[in-house]
């Protein structure tokens, strides 16, 4: 995938979505895989051409992991013009060594969000982007099928009263494969993930059901995420597939 390419899948969810209003300052979530650092890539590339202006900062939250260097990020982000900030915790120690969680994914995702988010606050960011995918959003509903019952994945904007903060997920249309042909392309930057449960995970299973599922049956995954899309999820927002220019 080339740059325009993701310049247009991702303005696709913005508009059709009204993720970015006039003078909104964005921070970019980057957690140093591939996933953030395209969508930093996308984010500063439409700063420059995007008719309601706005103001980007980036934010890695440091779970604290041994050997994690973000110096290749922070020299992408000046390169890119983008502020960094990287917020430092202890979110490894207490997940593996304090508590010792057998099953960390969702404490860990629960601490590394209110990290993330009280940073965001603290730099007057309104909003924040996170790097979730097409293919995310596709693993989520079948996550939340076969593990909760319900047809149900996370929404392409969110407003989080209680932080007064918006989540948007512009990367919502672009398959995982371009990604990695994006990251390839351009030589991203990419920290290596430093956690021990790596690809042992329920999101892990999903994934490799999807693929599955596309190999056995090609076009199946198109086909969920339409049915995503069409599917009335509570607390989606609605969805305009021809918006107007904006201004």
């Amino acid at each position: 995938m080339k740059l325009q390419q993701l310049l247009s899948y991702t303005r696709k969810a913005i508009d059709e979505y009204d993720m970015i209003q006039e003078g909104d300052h964005i921070a970019v979530g980057i957690s140093g895989g591939k996933d953030s650092l395209t969508l930093l890539y996308a984010m500063q590339g439409l700063a420059h051409f995007y008719p309601r202006r706005f103001r980007l900062s980036a934010v890695t939250v440091d779970l604290g992991y041994e050997k994690c260097d973000f110096t290749p990020v922070n020299k992408l982000c000046q390169d890119l013009n983008v502020p960094y900030h990287i917020v430092k915790t202890d979110i490894a120690e207490i997940l593996f060594e304090v508590r010792k969680e057998p099953n960390p994914c969702s404490l860990c995702a629960k601490m590394r969000k209110g990290a993330l988010n009280e940073a965001v606050k603290e730099m007057g960011c309104n909003k924040v982007a996170y790097a979730h995918h097409k293919d995310d959003i596709i693993e989520t509903m079948l996550l939340s099928l076969i593990f909760e019952g319900r047809f149900h994945s996370f929404s392409p904007k969110t407003y989080l009263d209680r932080m007064e903060l918006s989540v948007i997920r512009p990367m919502m249309f672009i398959d995982e494969g371009n990604i990695i042909g994006f990251q390839n392309r351009y030589r991203l930057p990419v920290v290596g993930s430093r956690c021990p449960v790596d690809g042992l995970t329920k999101r892990q299973y999903a994934k490799e059901l999807v693929r599955r599922l596309e190999m056995e049956h090609p076009g199946a995954k198109s086909r969920m995420f339409t049915a995503i899309l069409n599917g009335n999820i509570e607390g989606w927002p609605v969805r305009d597939p021809h918006p107007r220019v904006h201004k």
